[in-house]
């Protein structure tokens, strides 16, 4: 097995010394690989062939800023596959870029802990008029003080076709897309981030690449046909010749937290990326990023993307797991999204009770092994023996908003109450919450999905295939072209201090809810050795209750209304006496400041009625053990 230092450091063009550079490529589809220079007056320079299909060469007179291309027998120009910088775009030369020119200040990093991750998913080319990397750098302090939240999540950055893209149609996985900026802006960004103390996720895509710009099939079986992706070719991790595309993609990971110093990786939808071999590729990957991160000193984490609902990819590898840190929880977000909305088409039909968002909140996973009438069979198996903070959780994001056919987002489709008991079920859930861009002043523009292809004929394809992707959702109405300006330009968002008065108070709602979590321990991320929780529900009423607290100390009770009009509960318990620390309908959260939950609640062994308005939220803490929960949760601003 390679080691991690093997695994990062023998692909594609690196300096090794002045105006030296050393190239290897595998080829096992090519006879010869020669390397043209751009710009020079030299033949194209043979590469040396080597063991397992490899082709090297060290070229002196070579250095940064060069371009170059591969030449597959005689014939083929092809840009790297492990290429750094495409600045001329998916079709276009590769750059040779030196790792060691930028100057980083972030050596006294060493990250942050997954239980106090609070993120929030951006995609560069919409959060700001310039859709670059380094135009971000001057949002973290709003980020940071104005909403609260401790990494930020980029969407995939990975060189695509054109300018405009979501970046799942990504085809150079090691080169940071030239229009954003490049590697030398991606690592500005990077260090300012953790220069304020934020961490910073990167979306990879390990289950396929796009089809634009794709020339890996001219080099090797980096493909198969033995399984199938609803985005493209399945990338072959457990066929013949399937132990280099694994070096490729665990090299890609590898690289990315060490030259570019990223505290998480966030692997795109596993559920496409088929390995029936011993040992699956997810173990490989995630073990070897672990020991890279041991070896530099730092908190590396790596988070899935699935809809499985299978604890394999979480659980240990002692107990049979692949031992990934964390993983998206969709049954959340769809159990949160039906009584928020009543959507039941497409995969909305499986949720739509209180109940099923109290057992997300319990224990992750919904569906655990019973039959889901969307699948038509039986779907996943139990996470109750898993900590809800291994689970991610998110009443928005790119995936949920974005594949809706206008991209309409929540603050779109729920009264303004609504928005409020949507951010506190995430942002005081025992898991790890997530926002999506603009969700925390509640953003009305869209997020819609946009592409800039060069082929007409795969413009084509892409405006059919999203027709028919989501045809089971019955959506109205005829879905914005992908490809138009028009459709990436109304994505953009407006991050910062909101003028409206509405926006600036559910701004503020989020802020406080994310202060609440840092400051009270027992709204914390769950930790079993230290937490304790219940959860219960009103069915009738449309009323969720949860109780958190530390064992011996802080309790917390979050009441939750997803009532579309006033209602009455009885709660029976937790006994004591509560007092109220926030409440969704005051006047500074946009509220009336009427007719609100009670400020004090005296809950006997009698129970105690409880008068609720329309979509109530409010967070109480324990009389008896929160002496000093109120003066460290009630700033103003």
């Amino acid at each position: 097995m390679r080691t991690s230092e093997t695994w990062r450091l023998n692909l594609g063009a690196r300096p090794v010394g002045p105006s030296t550079v050393e190239f290897r490529v595998w080829a096992p589809h090519a006879r010869t690989v020669a390397i043209k220079l751009i710009g020079q007056d030299r033949n194209s320079l043979p590469m040396e062939p080597r063991e397992l299909d490899y082709f090297e060469a060290i070229v002196s007179g070579a250095s940064p800023g060069m371009r170059y291309q591969y030449v597959l027998d005689d014939q083929k120009e092809r840009p790297d596959p492990a290429s750094r910088f495409q600045p001329d775009g998916v079709h276009g030369a590769s750059v040779v870029v030196d790792p060691d020119v930028f100057h980083w200040t972030d050596q006294s990093w060493s990250g942050v802990p997954l239980t106090h991750l609070i993120m929030y998913e951006l995609h560069t080319g919409t959060f700001t008029l310039e859709g670059a990397f380094e135009a971000i750098i001057p949002h973290l302090e709003y980020l940071q003080n104005q909403v609260g939240v401790t990494a930020i999540e980029l969407m995939p950055v990975a060189q695509f076709p054109g300018v405009r893209n979501w970046g799942y149609d990504g085809v150079y996985p090691f080169a940071p897309q030239a229009s954003y900026g490049g590697p030398q802006g991606l690592k500005a960004l990077v260090d300012a981030c953790h220069a304020r103390g934020l961490a910073v996720i990167l979306d990879v895509v390990y289950n396929h690449l796009g089809p634009e710009g794709n020339y890996l099939g001219d080099f090797g079986p980096y493909f198969t046909d033995q399984y199938r992706t609803p985005w493209g070719q399945a990338i072959n991790f457990d066929g013949p010749d399937s132990d280099e595309v694994r070096h490729y993609v665990i090299s890609n990971a590898l690289y990315w937290v060490t030259e570019y110093h990223m505290d998480a990786l966030r692997l795109d939808a596993i559920h496409g990326i088929y390995d029936f071999s011993a040992r699956h590729i997810l173990q490989d990957l995630t073990e070897a990023v672990h020991a890279e991160a041991d070896r530099l000193g730092r908190r590396i984490l790596v988070i899935a993307e699935s809809n499985l609902n299978d604890v394999r990819i979480i659980a240990p590898p002692a107990e049979g797991g692949y031992g990934l840190d964390g993983q998206w929880n969709d049954d959340f977000h769809h159990a949160l999204h039906t009584l928020l909305t009543g959507e039941r088409a497409g995969y909305y039909e499986d949720f739509g009770h209180p109940e099923q968002l109290a057992k997300a909140l319990r224990e992750g996973f919904i569906y655990s092994g019973q039959r889901s009438s969307y699948r038509r069979r039986r779907h996943g198996n139990s996470s109750r023996n898993c900590s809800p903070s291994q689970f991610i959780v998110f009443a928005q994001n790119h995936d949920q908003v974005g594949n809706r056919a206008h991209g309409d987002r929540l603050s779109t489709l729920v009264p303004y109450e609504a928005l409020k008991v949507a951010a506190a079920s995430v942002l005081l859930a025992p898991s790890i919450p997530l926002l999506f861009m603009g969700e925390e002043y509640g953003e009305t523009a869209p997020f819609q999905y946009f592409t800039d292809h060069g082929d007409q004929a795969l413009v084509e394809a892409v405006r059919k295939g999203r027709q028919a992707e989501f045809a089971s959702f019955e959506w109205k109405n005829e879905m914005p072209d992908p490809q138009a300006l028009v459709t990436f330009e109304r994505s953009r968002v407006h991050p910062g201090s909101q003028s409206d008065a509405r926006r600036a108070a559910i701004l503020r709602w989020h802020r406080h809810l994310i202060r609440l979590r840092k400051s009270m321990p027992a709204l914390e991320a769950f930790q079993p050795d230290r937490h304790v929780q219940r959860v219960w529900t009103d069915e009738a009423q449309l009323v969720l209750v949860l109780h958190r607290w530390i064992a011996n100390g802080q309790a917390a009770l979050l009441i939750l209304g997803f009532n579309r009009r006033p209602a009455s509960v009885r709660l029976c318990e937790p006994v004591g006496t509560w007092e109220l620390l926030l409440d969704s309908s005051a006047e500074e959260f946009g509220g009336t400041g009427q007719n609100g939950p009670p400020e004090k609640l005296m809950i006997g062994l009698g129970g105690l009625p409880v008068d609720l308005p329309a979509y109530a939220t409010a967070v109480y803490a324990s009389v008896e053990r929160n002496n000093e929960v109120k003066s460290a949760t009630s700033p103003s601003g």
